[in-house]
């Protein structure tokens, strides 16, 4: 569990090779999450997702950070346009998003809680999907060598920090 951190604060202010967007397929960068990603990137994101979009609800992209700190940015689409995030959708998009830092060697990421926003996932089985699937992910890849929670307000850092004590535990 020394590989997995769990911060509390803004995910665009992090100091990592790639941050995770909480998408929907359609790579339509709105509110939240997408939105301060946009707002803080630039238009450059938004002008690679219109050119890689659509993608599969559980499936990943990756386009450049634009202006932010981290040079990419990884597009996990737990949702769809009106479509809610579910279990599934919501493990296979981490699992998606982690297997592009593998592929691309990328030492560090930074998630934030998918689905919690507009989709209305719970943090609760947020935490228990997305840190089991960066636990076992971890355990079985060298790359990312980091993975990074970063969650905004006191009670999804609560959360996190929770569950991430009792995989510990396991």
């Amino acid at each position: 569990m020394d590989r997995i951190e769990i911060v509390e604060g803004d995910i665009t202010e992090q100091t990592v090779d790639a941050i995770v967007n909480a998408a929907n397929n359609q790579l339509i960068l709105g509110s939240g999450v997408a939105g301060a990603i946009k707002r803080k990137g630039g238009p450059a994101i938004q002008a690679e997702c219109d050119r890689i979009g659509p993608i599969e609800i559980g499936e990943a992209a990756i386009t450049t950070g634009g202006n932010l700190k981290a040079k990419w940015v990884i597009h996990a689409a737990s949702m769809g346009l009106g479509i809610p995030t579910t279990s599934e959708s919501l493990k296979a998009s981490t699992i998606a998003s982690l297997e592009i830092a593998r592929e691309r060697k990328l030492s560090s990421i930074a998630f934030p809680a998918l689905g919690t926003g507009v989709a209305g996932f719970s943090f609760g089985e947020c935490a228990e999907i997305m840190i089991g699937e960066a636990k076992r992910f971890l355990d079985a890849n060298e790359y990312p060598r980091r993975v990074i929670f970063c969650l905004w307000g006191e009670e999804a850092f609560g959360i996190f920090k929770e569950v991430l004590g009792s995989w510990s535990e396991k």
